[in-house]
């Protein structure tokens, strides 16, 4: 009996020990969100953004140069001020969001390129097609706010080009130019909140 007692205190003990080894920081929703900017017509730019989005944070280091992240969107949420155009969006010629119901990014590795700048890799899964990519992150600083919790504010951006996801979509026009891009600047402004 004592043994087994002493085996349990064990494994509590290892248990407590790997659960400390993760701080978890949550998305402060009302001060981030996911946006992204499409050239339209060679000569204009249409901007975006997501209105629903979850995930997690991991990081044990105060440099963030250890984080692991993980965000789902919702596509049925984009948003770019058209109601008629976000429609167009949501269905089979772009996200078909009723058949692939999220977009999703896992980070596999992150490197401190500078002082607070990071380059984060990962896998991210749109229109049911994986692909590696790699974000730019600049990490703005981390602050107690004035009711005493840490509080951490970040940058990420990066460009994908939509075909390699069967985003293929477009139409030309009569000057020979495509009317929607196909480079996707994506944009991350993000406040995150620790647990």
């Amino acid at each position: 009996m004592k043994k087994k007692i002493t085996s349990m205190m064990i494994i509590g003990v290892m248990i407590s020990a790997l659960l400390a080894q993760s701080t978890v920081w949550e998305f402060d929703m009302a001060h981030s969100k996911i946006s992204f900017v499409v050239d339209h017509m060679v000569i204009s730019q249409v901007e975006g953004r997501f209105d629903s989005f979850t995930g997690s944070v991991i990081s044990d280091k105060s440099d963030f140069s250890d984080v692991k992240t993980e965000i789902v969107i919702d596509p049925k949420t984009i948003d770019t001020d058209n109601e008629r155009r976000d429609g167009h969006l949501r269905s089979p010629d772009f996200f078909d969001a009723d058949k692939f119901p999220e977009i999703r990014f896992v980070s596999t590795s992150v490197r401190k390129t500078g002082n607070e700048t990071y380059l984060l890799t990962g896998d991210f899964t749109m229109h049911g097609v994986t692909k590696k990519i790699e974000l730019d992150v600049k990490h703005h600083g981390t602050i107690k706010d004035p009711r005493g919790n840490t509080r951490a504010g970040f940058k990420v951006t990066g460009t994908i080009d939509r075909k390699e996801w069967g985003l293929v979509y477009n139409s030309i026009m009569d000057t020979g130019g495509v009317m929607i891009g196909e480079d996707i600047e994506i944009v991350g402004n993000i406040e995150l909140v620790k647990k």
